[in-house]
């Protein structure tokens, strides 16, 4: 019984503690549910008040926006009623312009019905004029015109036929009108000042002294610097200088050189002459290379082989009728190159033509044939395009034009050549063509002043008003007119203008 004793105690202790436990556990459990329950109320409340906000803000806008809306109608109204008026407007201005229109459109009828009534008149009168005419003459109209036609055919038989053979080259000449206006554009955009050269070079001298010691010793100086230059030393009696006359200025230049240096020095001697000249040739050939540069530089062509570019620098030593070669060459490189722009050609070959169209004549004195086919054999051996040697081969009609540079390096070349001052005898040509064209005009009786303008082509006669009348200056044009071509010779045709005018002066005191 004592051994049962704390077996059953421990039995009762284990009960009494599952049933406490037990109602521990309930315990929690009912405070954990009702905690549970508060927090799920408190969601609860709180989204409804999110939802009433959300409901709300949605009225407020919903309000705002119809607000926005009644105000756009009310503007979109507002403006229909404008535009309108505006159209009311406009329409009853058309309505004013339209019955302004309908009356001048009478207006207008009635003038041009007055207009025929008055041609009507005047047509009658006419009529009314040929009758008496005829009645008074004994002549129809007909056979009046036919005699009348008779008489001034045979009076101006044959200006007409001088007219009728000019009228056939107004087309042509029409034609070339734009041509000649490219060619006065390209003259205007470049012109080079001229001068000529001659065949004569002078060496000053320090003193008179030093010409015999030039001449030297049974004139063996002289005679060595002559053969070594290939020109002709001229001593005279001019003080202080001495006249080196030859026609190749490269030699001229090589004598001059060599006798300022052996000047300067101060021994002249067969060796040392020779010397000199040697030294000279050097100086003259660096400085032909120089020239060649700097015309390529000037023209602004490159890429052309270097012998080439000395040849062309031996042409600034080169004369035609006294116009230095290398200046004329680099004139009708830019002349062609103005007039290719103007004409739409191509500008580069046309001015590689144009500065190498005379390259011939930089040994034409070595090579047999003409410059123009020497030029030709040059650039073909230094790989010059084809399309520049047709632009240069033409310049002297030698060869057929095959491109349309070919006819600006032409144009270009016999613009340069014939500027007056630019060659010894057109200056003077010149001049005397425009003096006799004012002589010629200044015969005839009535004439005041008479001056040839535009080269030559037009020629304007000023005549006294008192001795000349309208019909007598249409009379003294054509007489002029006639007389220059029976007396003068000219190119193309010159225009003949002659000036008849009244001048009243007085003067407010």
């Amino acid at each position: 019984m004592n051994e049962l004793t704390p077996v059953l105690a421990g039995i009762v202790a284990l009960v009494v503690g599952l049933a406490l436990g037990y109602i521990t556990r309930q315990s929690v459990a009912k405070k954990q549910e009702g905690t549970a329950e508060a927090r799920s109320n408190k969601i609860l409340a709180e989204a409804k008040e999110k939802a009433h906000a959300v409901v709300q803000d949605a009225r407020d806008k919903s309000v705002q926006l119809l607000e926005e809306a009644k105000k756009e109608e009310q503007e979109q109204k507002k403006h229909v009623v404008a535009l309108e008026e505006s159209l009311l407007k406009k329409d009853e201005t058309l309505g004013v312009r339209e019955s302004e229109l309908k009356k001048e459109k009478q207006s207008l009828e009635k003038q041009t019905e007055t207009l025929k009534k008055t041609e009507e008149e005047v047509d009658a009168l006419k009529h009314k004029r040929m009758e008496e005419l005829e009645r008074v003459s004994s002549l129809s109209a007909e056979k009046a015109k036919e005699e009348l036609f008779s008489v001034i055919e045979k009076e101006f038989e044959g200006e007409l036929y001088n007219r009728m053979e000019k009228m056939e080259q107004y087309g042509k000449d029409e034609l070339d009108r734009k041509a000649k206006e490219s060619i006065a554009i390209a003259m205007q955009r470049y012109g080079a000042s001229q001068a000529s050269e001659g065949t004569t070079t002078t060496v000053s001298l320090p003193s008179d002294d030093i010409k015999g010691r030039i001449i030297g010793k049974e004139g063996r100086n002289i005679k060595a610097l002559e053969r070594l230059t290939g020109v002709e030393l001229i001593i005279d009696d001019t003080p202080e200088a001495i006249v080196i006359s030859g026609f190749d200025p490269v030699r001229r230049h090589v004598a001059k050189l060599s006798l300022e240096k052996l000047i300067s020095d101060g021994r002249i001697q067969p060796a040392r002459i020779e010397e000199a000249v040697l030294k000279a040739k050097e100086e003259v050939s660096d400085k032909i290379r120089e020239a060649g540069e700097a015309a390529m530089y000037d023209a602004g062509i490159v890429g052309i082989d270097p012998k080439l570019i000395w040849l062309l620098g031996r042409l600034r030593y080169r004369t035609s009728f006294g116009q230095n070669v290398l200046m004329h060459s680099l004139e009708v490189c830019h002349l062609a190159g103005a007039l290719a722009a103007e004409l739409g050609a191509d500008i580069v070959t046309a001015k590689k033509g144009g500065l190498f169209h005379d390259i011939g004549k930089a040994i034409d004195h070595e090579v047999e044939g003409s410059h123009v086919e020497i030029g030709r054999n040059l650039l073909k051996k230094f790989g010059v395009a084809d399309e520049v040697i047709k632009a240069m081969q033409s310049h002297h009609e030698e060869y057929p034009y095959e491109t349309l540079e070919a006819r600006v390096v032409q144009a270009a070349d016999a613009i340069s050549a014939a500027r007056p001052g630019a060659r010894k005898d057109t200056l003077e040509e010149y001049v005397r063509r425009l003096s006799e064209l004012e002589d010629l005009a200044l015969k005839f009786e009535g004439v005041e002043k008479s001056y040839a303008i535009q080269a030559g082509r037009e020629i304007r006669v000023f005549v006294t008003p008192e001795t000349i009348d309208d019909f007598g200056a249409k009379k003294l044009a054509r007489d002029i007119a006639n007389r220059i071509q029976e007396e003068l010779r000219y190119p193309g045709d010159i225009k003949v203008v002659v000036i008849r005018e009244t001048r009243i002066v007085e003067y407010a005191r």
